[in-house]
């Protein structure tokens, strides 16, 4: 599998990401043994980048996965921590609960922040910044689906990666258009930033045209690697196939046919929105007055999906 540096940051990884926000807790809620082996195979099959958050809690099966098969990937994380002693309190997370000793890429988890997330969390920032001279935190990062946040990372001198949103129909771009965002990167790359992207596939509402998505990526001037989200072998085994060079998708159709769609109740901001697309009722706010998706009656449309103004709604 091809690799490329990450930006001027000198950390080398493969151009196919191992996303683990999808086993986690918060999605599938696979168990932790079953995670293990997923990660176990991904590093075995050649994927040498993973890509995690202290919201996922998925650092059990990556640790499990090193130690079972001796390979230590590059380990990307990231939390919401906004204070210094907060941070400080997540790298140590981090650090004891994948049983290493150093973290290649720390990012401010910030999603749908404004550009002042800079600035609101300067603490949080400034010990990523005090670990990073300690050699504790190799790269910082930053993981949004702002444009203009990304456009304010590309001149700061303390961020050395950005982890942004994309995909070709723009879904869950942040103040601007899928456009902007590439404009956005461009400027990053111009700047000597590592750049991976999140969301190619748009949640899974654009599975059925996974192989545009790609070249899509592949187009770009400044992509050094795509994360996509795994919840299976078989996953692991059709994206490494592809990002291999062997281009058969025949593949994909069981692999679409597995998914189903959930709301990320943390993320969720009760608007309702999915209620008034939703063609089967499926949709419905639970006793905590989050969204929940009712299996049962899903047809896996996806019309709910780019109607969610969180992007809360994902298909797994």
């Amino acid at each position: 599998m091809k690799k490329n540096v990450l930006g001027n940051t000198g950390i080398e990884v493969t151009e196919l990401c191992f996303g683990a926000l999808p086993m986690g807790p918060i999605q599938k809620n696979l168990p932790n043994e079953e995670s293990a082996e997923i990660v176990a195979y991904a590093l075995e099959s050649g994927i040498t980048f993973v890509d995690t958050a202290q919201m996922y809690r998925t650092y059990s099966p990556i640790k499990s996965a090193i130690e079972k098969t001796g390979i230590r990937p590059v380990i990307a994380t990231k939390s919401t921590a906004a204070s210094y002693e907060e941070m400080e309190k997540a790298i140590k997370e981090a650090l004891d609960e994948m049983g290493i000793d150093y973290i290649d890429i720390f990012h401010l988890h910030a999603a749908k922040a404004n550009p002042d997330v800079f600035d609101i969390r300067k603490g949080a920032l400034q010990c990523l910044l005090d670990y990073k001279s300690r050699g504790i935190i190799k790269a910082v990062g930053i993981s949004t689906h702002n444009v203009k946040v990304v456009e304010a990372a590309a001149s700061r001198k303390d961020i050395d990666i950005v982890f942004p949103l994309l995909n070709k129909a723009g879904r869950g771009v942040l103040e601007g258009t899928e456009e902007d965002m590439r404009g956005a990167i461009s400027l990053c790359g111009q700047n000597g930033k590592g750049i991976y992207l999140m969301k190619l596939l748009g949640g899974g509402t654009l599975i059925d045209e996974y192989k545009e998505c790609m070249e899509y990526a592949g187009r770009l001037d400044y992509c050094h690697s795509v994360a996509v989200g795994m919840v299976s072998k078989e996953e692991v085994m059709y994206n490494v196939k592809y990002f291999n060079g062997e281009k058969d998708l025949d593949d994909i159709i069981k692999i679409k046919n597995k998914k189903s769609v959930w709301v990320v109740q943390p993320v969720c901001i009760s608007c309702g929105k999915c209620m008034e697309v939703c063609h089967s009722d499926a949709p419905s706010f639970d006793h905590t007055g989050k969204a929940y998706i009712d299996q049962t009656k899903c047809i896996q449309c996806g019309y709910c999906i780019p109607s969610c103004r969180s992007f809360a709604i994902r298909m797994v």
